[in-house]
């Protein structure tokens, strides 16, 4: 099969070219001007852009256990539609992905499913350093390590285990930081004054700035006693910015750092009209730290933008504070909402297409993919910058059928999507056939 793209914007390693492109079986053949080749499909990109697709490092697709809430199949059907053609889950399912059969249970259900490309993390505990040591670098992106409790009670919290895991274990860890002791605390003295029904409004609060700041700045201080490659998720802080450095390559850094496209949307101001919709952990927070968060993503302290993708059911996020689950959708639209970012002039579309398509390759050393280069995966995405259209429940692709972007305009959209070559996605409608891969990594 050749998919041939003529006269197309590409945005990739810091240059926007205009050029054609062949797409031959999975592989991207040859990019050039004028290329005249016999194919069998020809798309016009005259006016639009293609990007390398986005590689979310962070998601929850909820297989096994909590399918009624999203499943492989139809969350990764939504990130195709939106520009996301390769995905890293987490262990917190149900049942944990902590030891190597659970793992590769969900590596075989991803493998009839998956409309994207797919890698899992392998889940650390307090007791399971042995399983740990079994995870092969080669076919598995990294160690998962909850610092702070979050869905799923994965907790680690047992300072001697993590100093192991962090001494004897060559892969990557990424982490969840907030600090249990501190939440802990703030939840009694809020739920003295308020009962279950705390206003939503605090809950930066009680997952505050100090508890994030404690276990990150913790866990990068024993990232660097033993050596470990250390990924920190989702920072929520202007104070945890400190934490990191922009001094040399990202291929060479051993400690990194991701943002979610929410912590860059939302502040504590949108729990008024948004509630429980945006509660996420670690917490949306202030208009402070919302704009560290950017400088520090600006100037390369923050290396990847992520979504934490983590879809509840409308009616669980209905509960009072205590029993609201914290998580939201987002894989379908993180791509878009950037590129509002970019329309705005807060980003361009190079420092977008580093931060979510080839850093994450070069962090996790994805093989052969977020990059627009020949002989690599033709994972890609066609955006058109001119088109206004409006979040809606008839285009949200969610499982659970909402997103916290409800009513928004934005004015690009994702018009094509290639996984492995496959038009995966094109003008609305999704492919039914699933052309992910599971992902390989440099070990």
């Amino acid at each position: 099969m050749k998919t041939l793209i003529k006269n197309v914007k590409i945005v990739n390693e810091g240059k926007i070219v205009e050029s054609d492109i062949l797409i031959e079986n999975d592989l991207i053949s040859r990019i050039g001007t004028r290329i005249d080749e016999d194919a069998d499909r020809i798309i016009d990109g005259s006016g639009k852009y293609l990007l390398p697709g986005v590689i979310d490092d962070q998601v929850h697709f909820r297989e096994p256990g909590l399918t009624h809430k999203g499943d492989i199949e139809s969350e990764s059907r939504a990130a195709v539609a939106g520009g996301t053609t390769s995905f890293i889950d987490q262990p917190n399912t149900v049942p944990n992905a902590v030891t190597q059969e659970l793992l590769a249970d969900k590596y075989g259900t991803a493998s009839q499913k998956a409309y994207a490309n797919y890698g899992f993390m392998m889940g650390g505990t307090n007791d399971n350093l042995e399983e740990v040591l079994k995870t092969d670098p080669r076919t598995v992106p990294g160690i998962k390590l909850f610092l702070g409790s979050s869905t799923g009670n994965m907790l680690v919290d047992n300072p001697e285990t993590l100093e192991n895991i962090f001494s004897n274990t060559k892969m990557l860890i990424a982490v969840h930081c907030e600090d249990e002791a501190t939440i802990k605390a703030n939840t009694r003295k809020f739920t003295e004054e308020y009962g279950e029904d705390i206003p939503m409004k605090f809950h930066h609060l009680i997952r505050s700035e100090e508890a994030c700041y404690k276990s990150s700045s913790k866990a990068v201080e024993l990232a660097k006693k033993t050596g470990a490659r250390l990924h920190v998720f989702h920072l929520s802080t202007a104070k945890e910015m400190e934490l990191f450095s922009n001094d040399i390559p990202l291929k060479d850094k051993k400690i990194t750092a991701e943002v979610c496209v929410h912590h860059l949307t939302f502040t504590n101001e949108d729990y008024e009209t948004k509630g429980g919709l945006i509660k996420w952990n670690p917490a949306v927070k202030t208009q402070k730290d919302k704009d560290g968060l950017w400088e520090a993503l600006l100037d390369d302290r923050i290396d990847v933008i992520a979504t934490d993708h983590a879809p509840h059911t409308w009616e669980e996020k209905q509960n009072v504070y205590t029993k609201c689950p914290s998580g939201a959708p987002l894989v379908q639209h993180s791509l878009t909402v950037m590129l509002e970012n970019y329309k705005n002039g807060k980003i361009s579309l190079e420092k977008i297409v580093e931060k979510m398509a080839h850093n994450p390759a070069i962090l996790f050393r994805i093989e052969k993919r977020g990059f627009v280069r020949e002989g690599y995966k033709a994972d890609l995405v066609l955006v058109d910058l001119n088109e206004s259209w409006t979040v809606a429940k008839e285009n949200i692709l969610y499982k659970c059928g909402w997103s916290p972007l409800e009513g928004m305009d934005f004015h690009s959209k994702i018009t094509h999507t290639f996984v492995n070559g496959h038009l995966a996605y094109e003008n609305g409608t999704v492919s039914e056939d699933k052309s992910g891969e599971r992902l390989l990594f440099e070990a």
